[in-house]
């Protein structure tokens, strides 16, 4: 067996977690005993790294987690690990951080839940790769779940795109933000535009906008209930990020609701249900023990990924014409971005931004996302991703991409200062993908101010298109270990490739 104990000591760390002598894996077959505890919601891993991981689950009791891992299928000679207990505090929901792994392994797992009187209920298997040397990867990102009325569709097979995604058999999955639609209700049947009736399956907690802590959890264990969701998470990573549908529709710190759909109007009381519920539900490293969900994952020689967070530290959406700096990121945030690329030994750096850089998406009269729409120096939001930019320049940052989702098409951007009104940068990518199950929209207006150009773009037939369309968006790519090819493609609900561009790395 690859497995040692001294490998995984680390993980004894966790809260009440333990290891245990190998070869005590259980042969509880793989099926729910009403009178032990179950996994309604499947299993997952995330933050995967060389040497470290995060499993998840959730139960339906007061119970312990525990997992079995080993590197070789062989679970009669797997290492067990008893991790927390969980109860109706964290909505039975239990993580096990897994320390001192081996690069370039890969690893099953199998999760199930102890009762008090240590007897282990339904069981789930599941699998993840660490990143090795001298090994490609690849790996896929979209965004966009459950949005504008679309949820779980039995009649096209659930949420398709995420076997799509899946069938690509990537290392891991980057989910860019709105992991759920916390605003959107979702009811039985849909009317779409164009005259068919989507359908959807339904769930009491899925039919109104979330206010309770219940009510945002809820919005997790519905997406949860598909297959196709449910198989991705079991045997490929994720890395997540958020953005404003985990909580509501183009939020900000200290905003005040005038929406009658809500009785709680303080979006803080809101965000504040709507971050422990993402935390909850979502395997994460909790980056220096503050649950900051902006933090770095590294995935081997071949690339670092920063997933920022572009909800919690803003401003006020600002008016188009707002000349002044506006937060997006935050002076923290910014800085650590910086530090942490300029750091980065990684050939490719993705920054994972959860909103675009170019595109306009405004909130009524005011501005959303970065761009204000106004052509010339920076303004408001744009301050910030200038400064950003200007610091990657100075500090000889290469090879970075920027990945993201929220507009509900698929577009490739290049960024050029050659082409800008701001010209203090290197030149640079960003693709944008999703939705994966939402309407799809687009396309948006592109602003001038960093100069880009769009490359390609596929955007719905009309306003909240149906993913029965096809017009789903993820993104896939894989990079060559020995030249260092950033192959990044776009692709359909079906998994075709619209659009693929081979970017070579810049040498240092």
């Amino acid at each position: 067996m690859n497995l040692s104990r001294r490998q995984l000591l680390a993980a004894s760390t966790v809260a009440g977690a333990s290891l245990a002598v190998p070869g005590v894996a259980s042969a509880t077959p793989n099926v729910a005993r009403r009178d032990r505890p179950a996994l309604p919601s499947g299993i997952m891993s995330g933050d995967v790294t060389e040497n470290s991981a995060v499993v998840w689950s959730r139960t339906d009791r007061r119970a312990r987690l525990v997992v079995d891992l080993t590197s070789n299928g062989r679970f009669d000679r797997a290492i067990r690990l008893r991790g927390p207990i969980t109860g109706p505090d964290d909505d039975f929901t239990a993580q096990l951080p897994l320390k001192g792994l081996r690069p370039g392994q890969r690893y099953d797992y199998r999760i199930a839940f102890e009762d008090s009187s240590g007897r282990r209920g339904e069981t789930l298997e599941g699998s993840f790769g660490t990143p090795g040397r001298n090994r490609g990867l690849s790996f896929v990102w979209t965004g966009d779940t459950a949005g504008q009325g679309y949820g779980i569709n039995p009649e096209i097979g659930g949420m398709a795109a995420y076997r799509a995604m899946h069938q690509t058999r990537p290392d891991f999955f980057l989910h860019s933000g709105d992991n759920i639609y916390a605003d959107g209700p979702i009811e039985a049947e849909l009317k779409v535009a164009d005259g068919t009736v989507w359908k959807n399956v339904v769930t009491e907690e899925v039919s109104k906008v979330a206010e309770t802590l219940a009510e945002y959890r809820g919005r997790y264990k519905y997406n949860l209930l598909d297959d196709n969701v449910r198989a991705l998470y079991a045997d490929v990573p994720i890395v997540s990020q958020w953005d404003d549908h985990e909580t509501l529709n183009n939020w900000y710190p200290g905003e005040i609701l005038t929406d009658d759909r809500y009785t709680e109007k303080r979006v803080d009381v809101l965000a504040a249900r709507a971050r422990k519920a993402f935390l909850e539900y979502l395997p994460m490293v909790h980056s220096a023990g503050r649950n900051r969900i902006y933090r770095k994952v590294s995935y081997g020689p071949l690339l670092d990924v920063f997933c920022l967070d572009m909800r919690t530290y803003r401003g006020a959406n600002p008016t188009p014409d707002t000349v002044g700096p506006v937060a997006m990121l935050g002076a923290e945030q910014a800085a650590w971005l910086v530090r942490e690329a300029a750091a980065s030994k990684a050939t490719w750096k993705v920054i994972a931004s959860d909103m675009p850089l170019g595109l306009l998406v405004p909130d009524g009269t005011l501005i959303e996302a970065v761009a204000n729409g106004v052509s010339g120096a920076p303004g408001g939001r744009e301050h910030e991703i200038a400064w950003v930019l200007s610091q990657f320049k100075r500090r000889k940052v290469r090879n970075t991409i920027w990945l993201t989702a929220d507009v509900h098409y698929a577009a490739a951007h290049h960024y050029d200062p050659s082409r800008a009104a701001y010209t203090d940068f290197d030149p640079f990518w960003e693709l944008v993908a999703g939705p994966v199950n939402a309407g799809a929209f687009g396309p948006n207006t592109l602003d001038s101010t960093f100069g880009p150009k769009v490359e390609f773009v596929k955007a719905a037939d009309f306003p909240s298109q149906s993913p029965a369309s096809g017009n789903q968006f993820f993104g896939h790519v894989s990079i060559d270990p020995r030249s260092g090819v950033f192959t990044a493609s776009l692709r359909n609900l079906f998994g075709t490739v619209l659009w693929s561009q081979d970017i070579n790395p810049a040498r240092h």
